[in-house]
């Protein structure tokens, strides 16, 4: 009988005590909040930790249900609305007018049969990413995660399979972060109650008309119609309800599905009110303080404080160091960001040598690639992605970890100004081994020459004049990555002077490994 009683008592005790201990968590996971929804409290967090500034290098990707026209850029489903333009004729040539075949027609001819996330994951780590991960979604609408926020998404339609959570899984397999992109911010039909006689003005002025909403707002097309499935695709929603429901709960559901580790942000968020750009870093940062991850917000233009987030400059780059950690997107290709017929792709030199150039500025590169709708990565695009990263492969150290030195570098080859604005002529730049950018890491210079040397050039460095170098130090040794060739080395007036003997091994970059006492 006492054994019983005994044994009742150690029952209650342990039950006890598991009760304590839950509500001990319970009350733990009801902690206030780590940062409120204001600039002042966002501000407290590190927007660009030392896992993002080692990195260097990420990879993501313009695929969509506009991958399935491949026909002159991912805007296709804006600008096949607009008669008179090459993307309308085109429609109409090969599918009809838009009143007879929507955008929203595309979506059961986008099936992405031959996707493998493992394939595709294994690819960007080949080419040395340190973070990869999807266009979750474009202006168009169309969701590529499994979503309950939309019916239109690649769980339910298309695909049918959730391409970010397979995918973000092989990523963080492989050891990389997840980046999620986001381009939804003028998916919003912001055009509603117009009068028809300022649309059809609208009209004549097709690239600014309905500026600042994605789909154009013509009678008798899909974006007009009053139907309750388009209208999560073509943006028309009451805006209360459209940036409650729809802008910040796609947002919230990647992050609680997938924790990705940067969020990044095209142009067009300052259409979304400060309010919710607050609400949204918000409730990010503070789910990451639960995963006890830091994680990165990228932004474009002005949108975001700069003490919340890191600057992004699409396909172009600072000319100079910049204090603070930035990124800029480039693509792949000289053209379109998604995959279209007679995609012209960069020769892999190009691609690295633009690599190189933002890393020696403090810089991060998000590189974009475009595969076909089928979920086929085009081999050129391939080659491109593993041609760089043999060569990281080899020289990785003067990249990964590396902080810019005093100077990011000198040679005879200058970038034009501004950003995006001078796009083209960012794309015309051709560096050559007279180009030399520096990096650093601990006790050592890296100096990459963008090209490689003819057989025994001497080469001089002229950010080694001592006048120049602030706390200039003694040189220990200069060596060649990668290589057994010997470098003759001499500090003279002018700089640093350096001699190989014989011809450099790689193409595209030579690195010295400058060595200080």
């Amino acid at each position: 009988m006492k054994a019983g009683i005994i044994s009742v008592l150690l029952l209650y005790i342990f039950a006890a005590g598991c009760s304590t201990q839950a509500n001990k968590t319970a009350n733990e996971n009801k902690k206030s909040p780590v940062y409120d929804e204001t600039w002042e409290s966002l501000a407290n967090h590190n927007e660009q930790p030392d896992w993002f500034q080692d990195a260097k290098l990420g990879i993501y990707f313009h695929w969509g249900v506009y991958s399935v026209p491949a026909f002159n850029t991912e805007w296709y489903p804006r600008n096949m609305h607009f008669k008179g333009s090459s993307e309308y004729n085109h429609h109409v040539e090969k599918y009809g007018t838009p009143a007879e075949f929507g955008y929203h027609d595309f979506v059961p001819m986008f099936k992405a049969e031959k996707f493998n996330a493992e394939e595709w994951a294994d690819l960007f780590y080949k080419a040395g990413a340190r973070f990869a991960g999807p266009v979750a979604e474009h202006h168009d609408g169309f969701s590529m995660w499994a979503s309950d926020v939309t019916p239109w998404n690649a769980g339910n339609k298309g695909p049918q399979k959730d391409i970010t959570g397979e995918l973000g899984k092989s990523i963080k397999g492989k050891g990389m972060k997840l980046i999620t992109t986001f381009h939804h911010a003028r998916n919003l039909q912001r055009y509603k109650g117009k009068e028809q006689e300022e649309i059809k003005k609208s009209r004549e002025n097709m690239w600014w008309a309905f500026e600042k909403s994605h789909y154009p707002l013509f009678e008798g097309m899909s974006p007009a119609e009053d139907d309750p499935e388009l209208n999560y695709l073509y943006g028309n929603i009451p805006e209360d309800k459209w940036l409650e429901e729809v802008w910040f709960g796609k947002l919230k559901e990647v992050i609680d599905k997938y924790q990705p580790d940067i969020m990044w942000f095209d142009s067009w968020l300052d259409e979304i009110p400060e309010s919710y750009r607050q609400k949204y870093c918000a409730y990010y940062l503070n789910e990451a303080e639960k995963w006890n991850r830091e994680v990165v917000i990228v932004r474009k233009q002005d949108d975001l404080p700069l003490d919340v987030s890191v600057d992004d400059l699409e396909k172009s780059r600072k000319d100079n160091i910049d204090e603070k950690v930035w990124m800029t997107d480039e693509t792949v290709s000289t053209g379109s960001w998604s995959y279209t017929q007679n995609l012209q792709i960069k020769p892999a030199s190009d691609v690295l040598h633009v690599l190189i150039d933002i890393v020696s500025k403090n810089g991060v590169l998000l590189l974009n690639i475009s595969p076909m709708a089928n979920g086929t990565i085009p081999e050129d695009q391939k080659n491109v992605l593993l041609k760089i990263g043999e060569w990281l492969d080899r020289y990785g150290e003067s990249i990964y970890e590396t902080r810019p030195w005093y100077t990011y570098g000198e040679g005879p080859t200058r970038q034009p100004e501004g950003h995006f604005s001078n796009h083209e002529e960012f794309l015309k730049i051709k560096y050559s081994s007279a180009d030399v950018r520096y990096t650093t890491k601990g006790d050592v210079i890296y100096a990459t020459l963008l090209g490689q040397p003819e057989n025994n050039t001497e080469i001089l460095l002229g950010s080694f004049v001592e006048s120049e170098w602030k706390y200039a130090r003694d040189i220990k040794s200069v060596s060649l990555l990668d290589s057994d060739k010997i470098v003759d080395y001499e500090l003279i007036d002018q700089g640093l002077k350096l001699k190989i003997q014989g011809t450099p091994d790689d193409e595209m970059a030579v690195v010295f490994k400058i060595e200080l006492e």
